[in-house]
């Protein structure tokens, strides 16, 4: 079975994209399977700083297919602008990228909704919407009669479509779409993507059958899935590994292994409860240390301790094999640091992850506390070299959440990465049939 799949645990940002970069060298064509403009991807290599949204990391690697599948919503003119600045700096895209016809395109209505609806609650409080289109386009998918597949821009009837939806968007938001002026410019997105565009369901399909080796990368976090994550401060799309197939086409049983990726520590960036946040110099702290800032939308992030009730919750759910820690030199220097090993939800002590987000903005982490260390890692390559108190931080992770962790990043770097198998203790929470869930 020739899959692979990179799925981050937490709230997004836990550099997915530097471990895909990597990987991408053991693998021949690499997907990307949900979100949109709004998920970013940062990969540092001989000192150069490439910033990705849409398009998956492998393409900086020769040799290697890029596939932008149906369960992604796709902003033509961000595309576009993401092919011409790789272009621009002697990345080929030709003959190595392949778009969905089926998936789903972003209009300025689409863009124009999400400003009016603020991205925020009815009480004010913001989800943490990029304002980039993604939620509505996704809104107007499910609801069909008002959406748009990238394969219908090259047919015949667009335009009628095309005018059938601007009048009625006019209508419902009191905005004027010019539908003529906006059929012009998609139907000139279209003609810059059309090399790339066909049917990738069929062609992945085809890759898994003929025994190529496949690496899904996922965008976002597992917590911010529409379905499984902290609802309603979530994106539109299923984020976790369990969105792999749905987004791609390709069936489970060619998924052999899922790399969970976790931060050394949690950030989160919007509204939405966080319960090992620390919204005090600490946090600062790591902020600066990581420059815990947004890829796309430069948003500082919110900080906090690693949270290990909730990266189990999504190790289990996303059906991880193994770890992927980043950004552990940015916890050099602090004398302690803490895990979150349980919740306290209304007096009750509690180590499963809340469904709903009332339940886990009442819940109070529980910490275990761990001796820091004062070295510096960016130049460290063993798994060995790394100081005792770093590696029994790593050890603790991986048998908090029961996997092993496999990849260790000091630095942003593709050569900052140490490759280990840590293998944990027996998992920290017991192993038994669990009650039927109370009623909620």
């Amino acid at each position: 079975m020739p899959g692979t799949c990179v799925v981050g645990l937490q709230w997004g940002d836990e550099a997915k994209g530097k471990l895909v970069d990597i990987l991408t060298e053991r693998h021949e064509i690499v997907v990307r399977y949900a979100g949109g403009a709004n998920a970013g991807h940062t990969v540092v290599s001989n000192g150069k700083t490439w910033k990705l949204s849409l398009i998956p990391s492998g393409i900086l690697r020769d040799g290697v297919r890029c596939v932008v599948t149906g369960g992604v919503v796709l902003d033509p003119a961000a595309v576009i602008n993401e092919i011409d600045g790789l272009e621009s700096r002697g990345v080929t895209i030709t003959g190595k990228l392949l778009v969905s016809d089926r998936a789903h395109v972003v209009f300025p209505w689409h863009v124009a909704e999400d400003k009016l609806l603020d991205g925020s609650l009815s009480g004010g409080e913001p989800i943490g919407t990029t304002g980039r289109g993604i939620g509505p386009c996704y809104r107007d998918k499910v609801g069909r009669s008002l959406a748009i597949r990238l394969g219908d821009l090259y047919r015949p009837g667009f335009s009628t479509q095309l005018d059938h939806i601007a009048g009625l968007k006019t209508k419902l938001l009191g905005a004027a779409f010019d539908a003529a002026a906006i059929h012009g410019q998609y139907r000139e997105y279209a003609e810059r993507l059309r090399p790339f565009v066909c049917d990738t369901t069929a062609y992945l399909l085809d890759a898994v059958e003929a025994g190529r080796e496949l690496l899904f990368e996922g965008a976002q976090g597992a917590l911010l899935d529409v379905d499984h994550g902290t609802y309603p401060f979530v994106t539109s799309s299923n984020s976790s590994g369990v969105g792999i197939s749905n987004g791609s086409g390709v069936p489970g049983r060619w998924i052999e292994r899922v790399i969970g990726v976790v931060k050394a520590y949690s950030t989160r960036v919007g509204g939405g409860p966080m319960p090992t946040e620390q919204d005090n110099a600490t946090g600062q702290r790591i902020r600066d240390r990581g420059n815990e800032y947004g890829t796309v939308t430069r948003r500082p992030r919110r900080c906090g301790w690693f949270d290990a009730v909730a990266a189990r919750y999504t190790a289990r759910l996303s059906g991880v094999d193994e770890l992927a820690v980043m950004l552990l030199d940015v916890l050099s220097g602090f004398d302690e640091l803490a895990i979150c090993t349980a919740y306290v939800v209304d007096g009750g002590r509690t180590t499963q992850f809340p469904s709903h987000v009332a339940d886990l903005r009442r819940a109070e982490p529980v910490y275990e506390t761990l001796p820091g260390w004062r070295e510096e890692l960016t130049d460290v390559r063993r798994y060995d070299d790394l100081p005792e108190n770093a590696r029994r931080y790593l050890a603790r992770i991986g048998a908090l959440l029961g996997r092993p962790v496999t990849v260790v990043s000091v630095g942003p770097d593709r050569d900052q990465t140490i490759f280990c198998a840590i293998p944990p203790k027996p998992n920290a929470w017991p192993r038994h049939l669990p009650p039927a869930p109370a009623n909620a």
